[in-house]
C-alpha cells in the first residue's frame, strides 16, 4: 500500500475513534477526558478549544467523506458550542465548562475565540447555517473590539468574562505570562483566513494582512528564522525558545493565509518564509525522522519528546516545502515523519494516536488520549492536507 493510501486508511481510523469514544451520551456534547489507556475520566471539564476542534474536524471531514455521521457530529459540536460555550451576555466563548455544561472558567482566552471562528467557518461551508456565520462574525468583532492593540499592533492574550484585564493571561501552565504570543497570533490568522473564505469582508482582509505583517516584523526572527514565542506589549522578545512544531506548522499556515487573500506579492514573500521556517524546523529532526518538541536556549534544555501534533504538522510542512522547491530531501522528511507516526504513535488497540513518546521512544503515560489539548484537529488535518495536495481525493 502506498503512503497516500495508508494515510487515507488512517484518516478513517481516527474519525472512527472520535465517533465511538468521544460522544457524551449522558450530558451532551463530547466527553472531557480519556487517559493514555483510553479510560474515561468521568466528570472532567469540557474545553471550548476541544469542542471547536471537533467542530472543525467533522465539518472538514464531511467535505471529503460525505458521510452522514460526520455531518451529524459537526452539527452536535455546533449546537453544543452555541448553547453552552457561547456567552450570550458578554460575547465570546468560555474557556471551560463543567461536565454537565455549566460554566467553569469563564475567561475569554483569545486563542479559544480563534478556534471557535475556525470551526464555525468550516461548519458554515457544509451547512450554510446563517446562525453559524453570525456567531463567527460576532467572535471576530469581539476580538477586534477587545483584543486588538491599536497602539503597537497585534493582539492581547486573554480577558475576564466581561473583557476586563487579568493578571494571569497564560494559555497553559507551560507558557510565559506575556501580553502577546506567537501561538495566539498564528491561530487568529488561521481562523481569520478560514472565515474569509466564507465571508470576504474588506476589514477582515485588512486584519489578515496585518497579522502576516506582525509575523514578518515581530515574530519570525530575522536571523534564526525560528518563531519568537513570547513578547511584551511592545513586541520585545521575552524568552529564547525554539518550538520546532510551531515553526513547521506556521511554514504552511502563513502561506495559506496569503494565498487565501490572493495577493501575489504576499504569496511570493510567504513562499520564501515557508522554506525558511521549514529549514529552521529541520534543526529539530532526529535520525529516526521525528521532530523534537523544543529547545529552550535560556535554560540550555533540549526537550527531546516527540509529540503527536508536532509530527502531524511535520507531514504537511515538509510536503509543502517539497511542493515549493521540488527538493527531494523535503519529500523524504515528510515520508520519515509519516513512518515515525506509524511505528510509534498510532494506537493499534484503541485507535487514534498517543500523545507522544520520550527520547527513548517510551510512551508518555501521563498524557491524555483525549482532553483539553488532545484533539483530532492536527492529525485529521494532516491527513486531509496530504490527500488534497497529492490529488488523491
Amino acid at each position: 500500500m502506498g503512503t497516500v493510501e495508508e494515510i487515507k486508511q488512517e484518516l478513517k481510523r481516527i474519525l472512527k475513534y472520535w465517533e465511538s469514544d468521544a460522544v457524551d451520551n449522558e450530558f451532551g456534547g463530547f466527553v472531557g477526558r480519556r487517559n493514555h489507556a483510553n479510560r474515561l475520566i468521568g466528570q472532567s471539564p469540557k474545553g471550548s478549544v476541544l469542542n471547536a476542534r471537533i467542530l472543525w474536524t467533522f465539518s472538514a471531514s464531511y467535505t471529503y467523506t460525505a458521510e452522514v455521521e460526520h455531518l451529524k457530529l459537526a452539527e452536535r459540536a455546533f449546537n453544543y458550542l452555541k448553547q453552552y460555550f457561547y456567552d450570550e451576555d458578554y460575547g465570546g466563548v468560555y474557556w471551560t465548562l463543567n461536565y454537565d455544561g455549566t460554566p467553569l472558567d469563564t475567561k475569554k482566552q483569545i486563542y479559544a475565540q480563534a478556534f471557535a471562528i475556525y470551526g464555525l467557518a468550516e461548519y458554515y461551508k457544509i451547512s450554510r447555517s446563517a446562525e453559524a456565520l453570525q456567531l463567527a462574525t460576532n467572535l471576530f468583532n469581539a476580538i477586534e473590539a477587545n483584543s486588538f492593540d491599536p497602539l503597537f499592533g497585534g493582539y492581547f492574550e486573554a480577558f475576564g468574562r466581561r473583557w476586563e484585564e487579568l493578571e494571569d493571561i497564560r494559555l497553559s501552565d507551560k507558557d510565559a505570562n506575556e501580553k502577546k504570543t506567537m501561538n495566539t497570533h498564528l491561530h487568529i490568522l488561521e481562523a481569520y483566513a478560514n472565515l474569509y473564505l466564507v465571508w470576504p469582508n474588506e476589514r477582515l482582509a485588512d486584519k489578515i494582512e496585518h497579522l502576516l505583517n506582525c509575523f514578518e516584523t515581530h515574530i519570525i526572527h530575522p536571523k534564526s528564522k525560528h518563531l519568537v514565542l513570547f513578547m511584551d506589549e511592545l513586541w520585545n522578545f521575552k524568552q529564547h525558545i525554539y518550538s520546532y512544531g510551531h515553526d513547521i506548522e506556521a511554514s504552511w499556515l502563513l502561506l495559506e493565509a496569503a494565498e487565501i487573500l490572493g495577493d501575489e506579492a504576499l504569496i511570493e514573500k510567504y513562499k520564501q518564509y515557508a522554506i525558511d521556517l521549514a529549514e529552521a524546523a529541520s534543526e529539530g529532526l532526529s535520525a529516526d525522522g521525528s521532530l523534537l518538541y523544543e529547545n529552550n536556549l535560556d535554560l540550555q534544555h533540549f526537550n527531546r519528546e516527540k509529540h503527536w501534533w508536532v509530527q502531524a504538522e511535520a507531514m504537511v510542512g515538509f510536503y509543502n516545502a517539497w511542493q515549493l522547491t521540488k527538493d527531494p530531501t523535503y519529500h523524504q522528511k515528510f515520508e520519515n515523519a509519516w513512518h515515525f507516526i506509524q511505528k510509534h504513535l498510532i494506537d493499534e488497540v484503541n485507535g487514534e494516536w498517543f500523545w507522544g513518546c520520550d527520547a527513548q521512544l517510551k510512551p508518555l503515560l501521563n498524557e491524555d488520549k483525549l482532553g483539553l489539548w488532545k484533539c483530532p484537529y492536527h492529525n485529521v488535518r494532516a491527513c486531509l492536507e496530504i490527500i488534497r495536495r497529492t490529488g488523491a481525493a
